[in-house]
């Protein structure tokens, strides 16, 4: 391998030329980062701009809406206390496991519905009308049906999510090709091996756009639940809020909603880039456009 350099004209080559070429790939990666942080950045700094402007206009008493300053010495103080990452470990646990039953639910279902039509006439519009459902109205039943529990919260949790997931999952089978469907079974694959390798495939954008918003009704699911069934020795995100509501506390109650936040930015950071490499996998991004 051989790069000229336009400044000397000379050849580099082996050793040389491969340094040059990683250095290359450091410094894009390093630009596509700077690209991909500096907005979100600049969106915090505003956001903080603009509330510490409602601050000093005196539009609410300092115990009613505190400035950024009190938040964040709050916040880092909380984040040094053993109780925070407990209620934080407690709340994780319950959304993964929530998203994960769903998941599951959410994919069988949008597969039986995508694929039988006697069941897509009888049932099709009502998964679309469950996903329109507030979360909270379904608490008055899971408290009946399971009492002040964690099988209460879960109810809740994938009642929000897995509409979400089994649409995605009807429409990427839906919009897949007829004429991939037909090389496929020209080449041999039928029912599950049809499945595998042809319309999941197919159907994985879809998929994924599913999951990601079958995740944000999971997350607003899970933090109404924790807000509303309070289990005794239970730590929670949503018991740490609730107790800073009671004690009239709202820096920390500020401090927790903006931890729930974070966690929200993070999750959606991570389906963007399972969005972008499956995009990128199938010729629909450009490097441009990615970064």
């Amino acid at each position: 391998m051989a790069i000229d350099t336009p400044t000397t004209g000379s050849t580099l080559s082996g050793l040389d030329a491969l340094e040059l070429a990683g250095r290359a790939t450091g410094r894009n990666r390093a630009a596509a980062l700077w690209a991909a942080t500096w907005p979100k950045v600049l969106a915090i700094a505003l956001a903080i701009g603009i509330w510490q402007v409602v601050v000093w206009t005196q539009w609410r008493p300092p115990w009613v809406l505190p400035a950024p300053g009190e938040v964040g010495h709050e916040l880092a103080r909380l984040l040094t206390t053993a109780h925070f990452w407990q209620a934080l470990a407690t709340t994780l646990r319950r959304a993964l496991v929530g998203f994960a039953l769903a998941t599951v639910i959410g994919f069988l279902l949008g597969v039986a519905v995508a694929r039988i039509k006697p069941l897509r006439a009888a049932i099709g519009s009502m998964i679309t009308a469950l996903q329109t459902m507030p979360s909270i109205a379904w608490f008055p039943l899971a408290i009946l049906l399971f009492q002040l529990t964690e099988n209460a919260i879960m109810f809740v949790v994938v009642l929000g999510a897995a509409p979400s997931i089994a649409n995605g999952v009807i429409a990427g089978v839906d919009y897949v090709p007829p004429l991939l469907l037909r090389a496929g079974r020209n080449i041999g694959a039928r029912g599950l091996g049809l499945y595998r390798f042809v319309i999941a495939p197919a159907s994985l954008p879809h998929i994924v756009a599913g999951l990601k918003q079958g995740w944000a009704f999971a997350w607003r699911s899970l933090m109404a639940g924790e807000l509303l069934v309070i289990i005794v020795g239970h730590l929670s995100l949503g018991i740490l809020l609730n107790n800073a509501q009671d004690n009239q506390d709202l820096t920390g109650a500020i401090s927790i909603m903006i931890v729930i936040l974070v966690m929200g930015i993070v999750v959606d950071a991570i389906f963007t880039k399972t969005d972008l490499a499956v995009r990128r996998r199938r010729g629909l991004l450009t490097d441009a456009r990615s970064a």
